[in-house]
């Protein structure tokens, strides 16, 4: 699904190389090791960076260093899934990690829907592209964290 979402995003604009401009990801790193709730201000801050590089304040650059920054989210996001479950697997068994995992499918399918609803309302402006790809690293950077939480849970 994210694929797709993704996949979606970049047909709207061609396939914007995310080489150039890039996203620093230990920026994101130091974002989830310093966060101390599940909405902290420095979500975003990677991809504003990666703007002030030529050509990442063009429509596709925003669009690029906000889907660069949500890669980095969503493998954060990946590692704190498998560790949560490794958890809920220790402390209760298997329902409780089949329970986890029929929620992050709920949750992936939700924020794909969400997102893809906002880049329909902008679909006859350029900004829609910019507008789907930072719902898309919002909610995923705020996901990894909703894990991190749960798999911190004694």
């Amino acid at each position: 699904m994210k694929q797709m979402m993704i996949a979606a995003l970049m047909a709207a604009f061609g396939s914007p190389a995310l080489a150039d401009p890039s996203v620093d990801p230990n920026t994101v790193h130091a974002c989830f090791d310093g966060a101390k709730d599940t909405h902290p201000a420095c979500i975003g801050d990677a991809a504003n960076a990666c703007q002030a590089q030529p050509g990442g304040a063009t429509t596709l650059g925003i669009s690029a260093c906000l889907q660069g920054e949500a890669q980095v989210w969503d493998d954060i996001l990946n590692a704190q899934y498998k560790g949560a479950r490794a958890q809920l697997l220790e402390q209760g068994g298997t329902p409780l990690a089949d329970q986890l995992l029929d929620a992050q499918r709920t949750w992936i399918a939700f924020r794909d829907a969400d997102c893809g609803l906002v880049y329909s309302i902008w679909a006859d402006g350029s900004i829609r592209t910019v507008i789907a790809s930072s719902c898309y690293l919002n909610k995923t950077a705020q996901r990894a964290l909703e894990l991190h939480n749960l798999g911190n849970m004694e």
